[in-house]
């Protein structure tokens, strides 16, 4: 009964394929965002100013960045919760890939929201006049949140693995002391 119980909650894992699935499909509606993004940004070339300009690029960073966190996480979570995937040998494998473990994981995912949040932050401070003024004050607000956020976990995974460390030095020290 064990043994099946095992079985069942083991195959569960598969479960999470179809996710990853759909989640490649969110990055083909970020690429379609991308792309009529891009194609309003090259038809306001004969109007662009400086601020304009930037404005565009930032949006198509955002919209990258987007895309760059969906793919850590499809491939990283893959790996880590469903099965290894059989690329070793490919050329244009990423050198991460197979090498994000969970930990490695939540403080890409914290780093990239708050790259995407410091972009819009961005984009608000140079368009200011469009904004009130709670708004822009929330913006911030949630950005110092997301900040602070990833600073506590990046501190968190610090001393959780410097404990294991420790505890992995003395059972070898006491290792030692038996011999």
């Amino acid at each position: 009964m064990e043994r099946a119980i095992e079985r069942v909650l083991f195959a569960s894992r598969w479960l999470m394929a179809p996710m990853y699935l759909g989640l490649v499909g969110t990055l083909a509606i970020l690429l379609w965002a991308f792309m009529l993004e891009l194609y309003h940004f090259i038809l306001e070339i004969p109007q662009l100013d400086v601020d304009h300009a930037v404005m565009g690029a930032l949006s198509l960073i955002d919209l990258s960045l987007a895309a760059n966190l969906l793919l850590i996480v499809i491939f990283s979570g893959y790996e880590n919760f469903v099965s290894r995937m059989d690329t070793a040998d490919h050329e244009d494998r990423p050198d991460w890939q197979g090498e994000v473990d969970f930990s490695t994981l939540k403080l890409k995912l914290v780093a990239s929201i708050v790259a995407i949040s410091g972009i819009h932050l961005l984009k608000v401070f140079m368009d200011l006049d469009k904004y009130p003024k709670e708004k822009i004050i929330w913006m911030i607000t949630i950005h110092l949140v997301f900040v602070v956020s990833g600073v506590l976990l990046a501190a968190m995974d610090w001393i959780s693995n410097h404990a294991k460390t420790l505890k992995k030095n003395a059972k070898y020290q006491n290792a030692e002391k038996l011999h």
